[in-house]
């Protein structure tokens, strides 16, 4: 059992939160040559192929108890149902617009911290985490009638990631983090593999397969090694905090996601999104504040902060 540190939790899933936009804006950039299922199987294979040898050579143990394993094999359906999702609303959304819908998913997972697993959600953290959803509502400016019904697919994807999450919880603790990623890319090969076959058989767009280009498979060996590590780090997050704390920090991707999508997209939020995604940096960082002063009461035997 590894104890609670909450701020090292949350500077992990800081490093998610930047590496993550950088993955999607690459699959956003093929999205457009690139079959979706091909995309999500790449992603996939390469972490697989980077975290095997990894695991092999320091001898890190595979071994998980059964339930583990039933866990193991929800959370990567799970993972490759919410990258799927995410990756085809990035074909028809500006990516801070698609990652800024998905983030009712610290909302969602706070709720389910909270009741699914008894977790402490104390008035401060419940009022960060909505502030920093009045934010991403002023982020988001919806306009259903221009993309229809892709507009709710980052939706999916907050309800899909918050029951990702949670699962990662509950076997963070029991499995070295490295080994439950490869695990689940060895998992999410088997599963993907045979689907794309057979879609590719009876010619099923998402699932036919292509031959890629020398730059579109360097892009595709980015997508896997930026998503890899991307989501090692939130696992790591998760073994040193409880969800409901790092629920609200979920929502600096945005900001970072504006970056990365005025970078390479030339998307820039008007007045109103500024305004939000100024709320939802201020939430996080008192968040990251309230956690020190936690964590130094803690070391004092005082009650924790709420």
């Amino acid at each position: 059992m590894t104890p609670d540190k909450p701020v090292l939790g949350i500077l992990l899933m800081l490093g998610f939160c930047v590496l993550a936009p950088l993955g999607d804006a690459l699959a956003k950039l093929l999205g457009t040559t690139i079959p979706l299922g091909q995309l999500v199987l790449i992603r996939f294979a390469v972490q697989a192929v980077l975290l095997i040898p990894l695991v092999a050579f320091a001898g890190i143990p595979w071994r998980l108890s059964p339930r583990a394993w039933r866990l193991a094999v929800i959370r990567t359906v799970l993972h490759i149902l919410g990258i799927g999702s995410m990756f085809t609303s990035l074909m028809f959304l500006p990516l801070a617009d698609a990652i800024a819908i998905a983030f009712v998913m610290p909302f969602f997972m706070l709720l389910l911290g909270h009741f699914v697993l008894n977790e402490e959600v104390g008035p401060h953290r419940m009022a960060a985490c909505g502030i920093g959803f009045v934010g991403t509502l002023l982020v988001i400016q919806p306009n259903f009638l221009s993309v229809g019904w892709v507009a709710l697919l980052p939706v999916s994807v907050a309800i899909i990631f918050a029951l990702f999450m949670l699962t990662t919880r509950q076997i963070a603790r029991e499995a070295d983090p490295i080994a439950l990623q490869a695990v689940s890319g060895v998992i999410a090969l088997v599963i993907l593999a045979p689907a794309l076959v057979l879609g590719h058989m009876l010619a099923l767009k998402p699932l036919t397969l292509i031959q890629p280009t020398v730059w579109e498979w360097q892009m595709l060996a980015g997508i896997g090694i930026l998503g890899t590590a991307a989501h090692l780090l939130m696992t790591w997050s998760l073994r040193f905090a409880p969800s409901a704390t790092l629920a609200p920090m979920q929502y600096l991707e945005i900001p970072v996601a504006t970056a990365v999508g005025f970078w390479l997209f030339s998307d820039l939020p008007d007045n109103l999104a500024a305004v939000g995604i100024t709320l939802t940096v201020t939430a996080g960082i008192y968040v990251v504040l309230r956690e020190q002063a936690s964590a130094r009461r803690l070391a004092q035997n005082a009650p924790p902060a709420q």
